[in-house]
């Protein structure tokens, strides 16, 4: 089923603002929060779906590479990013939109008033920090999509306590301050009345537990400094500067939070003889004058290979050769680029006494005299029909 447009998800228009796009966010997560709608899987999905707009459109490098190449600049041919967001993520990423404590606590208690409802449980731990590697790209790999296989430096779940921090099951309790809820609430009698606040406990900072002995192998922080080998379908037609992300692929959080996002930075390979532009890929052809007035069959590099082109007889300076669908994807829909081969005539800077010789009594000839005709276009007007 086709993802909704992220526009449409929160309800506001592609041009508005940063503000407007993050009280539309917190409008649509209040309307169809869970601990609102219990045991509601439509609001579920709807909370998440507003939840995975906002991780694009409130994110200024995402929202510009959305409002460029749609849905396929994060998840086209290899699950990047929107859809593997879930419940916690969702509560840890997004808690400052809504003035929730750092440290995991989810802010909508201020509004339910209450400890979380999911199962009885809160979230637990810090989120980890989000990754950042930059993976070069040859042209082949761009036009037909490629899998790299990267190694990735990291903090990783420690094996011993599984990410958790603590020596063992029985090392977990109540944290004695907040009761296990992960937030205090303090009432200030003011002259308007008594008025409530409610912030993250500062004991357990939000998580509603404390640990009486930690885990030897990590000290207590969930992650120890390892490294992962992870597998990334790069989509056809990315180009250098658009950045892919990997949800839970970044460091590992503390003490059972959730992981941070691995985020992919594109680079190009410099081609020795192709040069890219946009979707089309440009090859400059040198021939000689001979060749352009008798005409010649020439092989040229292609992305994938080589081509046999045909050079008609008169072919002039200037003109160019296109070889349809020999360019590059477009990300975000079916077309596809071409390659536009540049005729340049070669001019011999030596020659020999008879080579002059001749080129003297051909250029007497009418025939080599220039007399372009009326539908003969100039270079400029080439130019301006290629790029226009």
């Amino acid at each position: 089923m086709a993802k909704k447009d992220y526009y449409e998800v929160l309800g506001v228009s592609r041009n508005a603002s940063a503000e407007e796009i993050k009280k539309a966010y917190r409008k649509t997560a209040l309307k169809f929060h869970p601990d609102r709608n219990p045991d509601n899987k439509e609001s579920e999905d709807k909370f998440k779906e507003a939840a995975e707009a906002y991780d694009v459109l409130g994110n200024a490098d995402k929202k510009a590479k959305y409002d460029q190449y749609g849905h396929q600049a994060f998840d086209a041919n290899g699950g990047f990013n929107g859809g593997g967001m879930n419940m916690d993520d969702i509560f840890s990423h997004f808690g400052d939109i809504f003035g929730g404590g750092a440290g995991g606590g989810d802010p909508f208690e201020s509004f339910f008033g209450g400890g979380r409802s999911r199962g009885g449980t809160r979230n637990r731990g810090v989120r980890g920090s989000n990754l950042r590697v930059k993976v070069t790209l040859t042209l082949k790999d761009i036009a037909n999509g490629v899998q790299k296989i990267i190694k990735v430096k990291k903090n990783v779940a420690c094996g011993t306590c599984n990410g958790l921090g603590a020596k063992d099951a029985s090392s977990f309790h109540k944290c004695n301050t907040c009761g296990g809820s992960g937030a205090v609430r303090k009432i200030t009698n003011t002259f308007l009345g008594q008025m409530q606040t409610t912030t993250t406990c500062p004991t357990c900072n939000g998580e509603g537990q404390t640990i009486s002995a930690k885990c030897g192998s990590c000290n207590g922080n969930g992650s120890v400094y390892g490294e992962e080998t992870i597998t990334v379908d790069i989509p056809a037609g990315v180009s250098a500067g658009m950045q892919l992300s990997m949800s839970g692929k970044g460091n590992a959080g503390q003490r059972g939070g959730a992981p941070g996002d691995l985020i992919i930075a594109i680079e190009e390979e410099k081609h020795t003889e192709l040069i890219r532009d946009n979707d089309n890929v440009i090859y400059p052809l040198y021939i000689s004058f001979s060749d352009a007035a008798l005409g010649t069959s020439v092989e040229v590099p292609t992305i994938d290979g080589k081509a046999k082109v045909k050079i008609p007889a008169g072919t002039q300076p200037g003109k160019v050769l296109r070889l349809q669908g020999k360019g590059f994807p477009a990300v975000n829909s079916y077309h596809k680029g071409d390659q536009l081969i540049y005729i340049n005539i070669w001019v011999p800077k030596h020659l020999s006494d008879e080579e002059k010789k001749t080129l003297e009594k051909l250029n007497a000839s009418k025939n080599f005299q220039p007399a372009p005709d009326k539908s003969e276009k100039s270079f400029f007007e080439k130019m301006k029909n290629v790029f226009g």
